[in-house]
């Protein structure tokens, strides 16, 4: 079994642990509607983490072993691709008639700040090589959710397409970055490695789950905007 797939099978009882949240089960199940409220409070917390990306990316490749210095190469191809994600999350959030300034100078929730504190000790005080943990886990549910839970929510708050550029778009994206990804991570060789990604993944989404479970709930009546 090539190492892509082992990580699928270790990380899957998380996998589905995540995908269990309430918002998550009741969005794609059609039980409750889509709040403006629950859709904005998400666009919040994924601007506050998203920001972080190229910013632990950077340092993540400034800090790669010499075992994996292949990697530093894929690592700015992410930088090139990801650069600038979080603006599109504030022009979603303008879009949905929220005040995205307030969210670009606020502060994101406390589920939130603990991914983002963990990705950068990650990076920073242990191996950075488990940064692909987190890329498995946000680009995996990307591929996943994203698409699907953009054409509920739009067609449940009757908001434009240009609220959902975020989502949409990475539902197409993270497709493409994950065949690319699933073609590195074949090429981690090193014990410690693997087990450092599988490891960050499993916690990820544990931490990522409770993004989700600390959003407002769905509402039970049809949404207005």
């Amino acid at each position: 079994m090539d190492f892509f797939s082992q990580l699928q099978a270790a990380t899957d009882s998380e996998r589905q642990e995540f995908l269990g949240a309430p918002v998550i089960q009741q969005t794609l199940n059609g039980v409750g509607v889509v709040a403006l409220e629950t859709y904005i409070a998400f666009l919040c917390e994924a601007y506050h983490h998203v920001k972080h990306t190229v910013p632990l990316l950077m340092t993540c490749g400034g800090r790669l072993p010499e075992r994996v210095n292949w990697l530093r190469t894929a690592v700015a191809e992410y930088i090139a691709e990801e650069i600038g994600h979080e603006e599109w999350i504030l022009n979603d959030i303008k879009a949905s008639g929220g005040d995205a300034e307030a969210v670009r100078n606020g502060q994101p929730g406390m589920a939130t700040e603990l991914i983002v504190a963990y990705a950068y000790d990650t990076v920073q005080r242990n191996n950075p090589v488990g940064f692909f943990g987190m890329v498995f886990v946000l680009e995996g549910t990307s591929i996943a959710l994203a698409t699907r839970a953009a054409e509920i929510t739009r067609t449940a708050l009757g908001l434009p397409q240009q609220a959902f550029s975020y989502l949409e778009s990475h539902g197409t994206l993270d497709l493409e970055h994950m065949q690319f990804f699933e073609k590195l991570m074949n090429r981690i060789s090193a014990a410690e490695d693997r087990q450092t990604i599988i490891h960050v993944a499993k916690v990820f989404y544990h931490l990522y789950g409770n993004i989700f479970r600390a959003l407002p709930p769905l509402s039970d009546k049809t949404a207005t905007v």
